[in-house]
């Protein structure tokens, strides 16, 4: 798992990729990125890209001097956290974790 971020200077965003190795995920068919970023609405998960070699990978443009937490969602069934986070936060509705993003 990797999170890279790319700060722009000339407006206040971040391009943040985030990419999982085919082997991290299981050799999944399917990974999606849910968080603030998208109000956690699973409908409208972000695809990861997959590549041939098994990679997935997504980049998105965030807004600066904000956390965002997230989680992947394998497969459609089961959600999975990234070791690369900035740290990680109580979800507030179980004893699980989620990730968080410090731009």
């Amino acid at each position: 798992m990797s999170i890279k971020k790319q700060f722009l200077k000339s407006k206040p965003v971040c391009k943040v990729t985030f990419s999982l190795k085919g082997e991290e995920v299981e050799n999944a068919d399917k990974v999606q990125l849910v968080g603030d970023f998208n109000e956690w609405n699973v409908k409208e998960a972000i695809d990861l890209k997959k590549f041939k070699n098994g990679t997935f990978k997504t980049t998105l443009d965030l807004d600066t001097e904000k956390e965002y937490q997230f989680k992947y969602l394998i497969d459609n069934e089961r959600w999975e956290n990234d070791g690369e986070a900035d740290k990680y936060v109580n979800n507030g509705v179980s004893a699980e974790d989620n990730f968080v993003v410090a731009l």
